[in-house]
C-alpha cells in the first residue's frame, strides 16, 4: 500500500507540480508588490486617483460599489500585463533564441480547426501503405 503511494509521490510530475505551486505562490507576492507599490501609484500620478473603492451608488436602499469592481479590473489588467511583459515575453524570446542556436525550427503557429480537419480528411483519403 505504501509502496504505491511512495511511487506516486516520487513521480517526477508530482514533484514538479509541487515546486511550481510553491514558486507560483511566492511569485504572487512579487507581482502584487510591483503592481500595488509601483504601477498603481504611477497611474495615480498620471490620472490623479489611485483608489476607486469609494465610488458607489444606491438604488432602492441597495448599495452598488462599482469602485471596488473598477479597482479589481485595473489590478487584473496590471497583473496580466506585468506577467506577460516580465515573464511570458522574455521566456518566449529565450526559448526562440535557444531554438535558433540549436538549429531547430522556430515554433509554429497552431493549426486552426479547419486546417487540422482538412489535414485529417486528406490523410484519411490516402490509402494506407501496403506491407
Amino acid at each position: 500500500m505504501f509502496k504505491g503511494f511512495k511511487k506516486f509521490v516520487m513521480r517526477g510530475n508530482v514533484v514538479d507540480l509541487a515546486v511550481a505551486f510553491v514558486m507560483g505562490a511566492a511569485f504572487v507576492a512579487v507581482v502584487n508588490s510591483l503592481v500595488n507599490d509601483l504601477l498603481t501609484p504611477l497611474i495615480a500620478a498620471i490620472f490623479g486617483k489611485q483608489d476607486f473603492s469609494a465610488l458607489s451608488f444606491t438604488i432602492h436602499h441597495s448599495l452598488f460599489r462599482y469602485g471596488a469592481f473598477i479597482n479589481a479590473v485595473i489590478s487584473f489588467i496590471l497583473i496580466a500585463a506585468t506577467l506577460y511583459f516580465f515573464v511570458v515575453a522574455p521566456l518566449n524570446a529565450y526559448n526562440d533564441r535557444k531554438r535558433r542556436k540549436a538549429g531547430l525550427p522556430q515554433a509554429e503557429e497552431p493549426l486552426t480547426e479547419v486546417e487540422l480537419l482538412t489535414q485529417m480528411r486528406d490523410l484519411m483519403r490516402t490509402p494506407p501503405p501496403r506491407v
